[in-house]
């Protein structure tokens, strides 16, 4: 292609012109419109646009120069990554899932009322998770409408049967008091027609027959009435027997309400923080409220101390060898994920439960506890825990994909001027992200990422720091 160049004259151009007003000479470039030659609007405005085009392509290049030197130079034509060789302590971590839970919690069950088929109940009453109650506090309640009114019902039947069982007792009372005269009256003709037989001697035949009949008719009808009074005060009580009986029914059904009104209004069994317990509606997990219906035996929320929080964590057979109690550990809730709490390993089960994927996987449960405490720090809340496996204090470290490994050596790539110099390292204790270097950087020093992918064995590493 030819140059075009700014030292020809405006005359020299004018044949050029005139031969190229059917269209541009196929090879050339066509020369820039000259100021001094037009002086129409039109020419203005194409060479301002030129000026602005030639001036952004410019600022861009300039642009993207001064990032590319930014971000640690060009190397093989693609814009890379740095990083600072870091002087601290170097700790080698284990992150685990698991859920917040309370060393001391108390369930709340919904109440098993007595005499009652009704499984479901009705939430009229409910403190909110986080409210602080004291022993004895009201937490929750549920209606109490229907076993109150029952409760009346019964109290009103059973005032029926007392008052009926009094009548009976006044009226056997009576009948009493009159079998016993007609008993005294027929002891008193019983002694009479004794007499009377011991004066037959002095009497006729007749008379003294008569006489005998008497005696005898007195003695039958004694033993007659006395054999009935018997049967009567049997029959009595009986009847009083069953009137109690059903007294005391109605007692015990009054009761048994009152007693139910009394176990829907529950208090709290010990100081602590209300934590309501979620449960399925309406296609979602969500918490206990007010109006919902509560299965009997059901627990709806807990008390929980709030002093002394833990977090249970299922972990992986593969993960179970590197835990011991006592390690130290960080906590982080997914809810409030810039609060970081401190803790270490409480307990590790030795029995594991088998994966339902595949019998050879085992899962086992490992508690976290947490040190003091937080008011955001509730159970059932998702939480991510850090295990401290190991710490090398004021260690220099890299990131991995900074190392590079050729013929059985590692080097890393070393910011020095405008330039990279590639410097042989020995690489110590590692970990997913980064690794430490025993030798051959220094603190501050800037190296190269993601040159070529480190290849560095365990192995490599032990001979290395030998």
């Amino acid at each position: 292609m030819q140059k075009f160049s700014s030292q020809r004259s405006i005359t020299d151009l004018e044949p050029e012109v005139s031969q190229r007003q059917n269209g541009p000479v196929r090879g050339e470039v066509p020369p820039v419109p000259s100021m001094k030659k037009s002086s129409s609007p039109g020419s203005w405005m194409r060479w301002i646009w030129a000026v602005l085009v030639v001036a952004i392509i410019v600022a861009g290049a300039a642009y993207f120069a001064k990032r590319r030197t930014q971000s640690g130079g060009d190397f093989g034509g693609e814009v890379q990554r740095t990083a600072v060789v870091k002087q601290g302590d170097f700790v080698t971590t284990v992150r685990l899932g698991g859920t917040v839970e309370a060393v001391e919690s108390h369930p709340v069950e919904a109440p098993r009322l007595a005499i009652q088929s009704a499984n479901a109940l009705v939430l009229t009453t409910l403190l909110p998770t986080g409210a602080h109650v004291h022993k004895g506090d009201l937490v929750a309640e549920f209606d109490r409408q229907s076993q109150i009114r029952d409760a009346l019902d019964r109290q009103g039947e059973y005032n029926d049967f007392v008052q009926q069982i009094n009548k009976l007792e006044a009226a056997q009372a009576s009948d009493k008091a009159v079998d016993d005269t007609d008993i005294k009256t027929a002891e008193d003709a019983l002694a009479n027609a004794q007499l009377e037989v011991k004066r037959s001697e002095v009497m006729s035949r007749i008379d003294a027959e008569k006489k005998q009949e008497d005696l005898d008719e007195a003695t039958a009808k004694l033993k007659q009435l006395r054999a009935a009074y018997l049967l009567k005060r049997q029959s009595a009580t009986a009847a009083l027997k069953l009137l109690e009986i059903q007294r005391d029914a109605k007692k015990l059904a009054m009761d048994h309400s009152k007693k139910n009104a009394d176990l829907l209004s529950i208090q709290a069994p010990t100081d602590g923080l209300v934590v309501v317990n979620t449960t399925w509606k309406s296609q979602t997990m969500a918490e206990w409220q007010e109006g919902d219906q509560v299965r009997a035996g059901t627990a709806f929320m807990q008390i929980v101390n709030p002093g002394a929080m833990r977090v249970r964590a299922q972990v992986n057979q593969v993960d179970l060898p590197e835990l011991q109690v006592g390690q130290r550990v960080e906590v982080r809730l997914d809810a409030y994920p810039d609060i970081v709490f401190h803790g270490h390993v409480d307990q590790v089960t030795s029995i594991g439960v088998s994966d339902d994927f595949s019998p050879k996987l085992h899962t086992f449960v490992v508690l976290f506890s947490i040190d003091g405490s937080d008011p955001k720090l509730l159970p059932d809340l998702s939480a991510a825990v850090d295990v401290e496996l190991d710490r090398v204090p004021n260690a220099l470290s890299v990131p991995r994909d900074a190392l590079i490994s050729e013929q059985g050596k590692t080097y890393v790539r070393v910011a020095s001027g405008n330039d990279w110099e590639k410097r042989e390292v020995r690489v110590g204790k590692m970990d997913d992200i980064d690794a430490i270097i025993l030798s051959g950087v220094r603190a501050g020093e800037t190296v190269l990422r993601g040159v070529a992918p480190a290849k560095v064995r365990n192995a490599n590493m032990n001979t290395a720091q030998k």
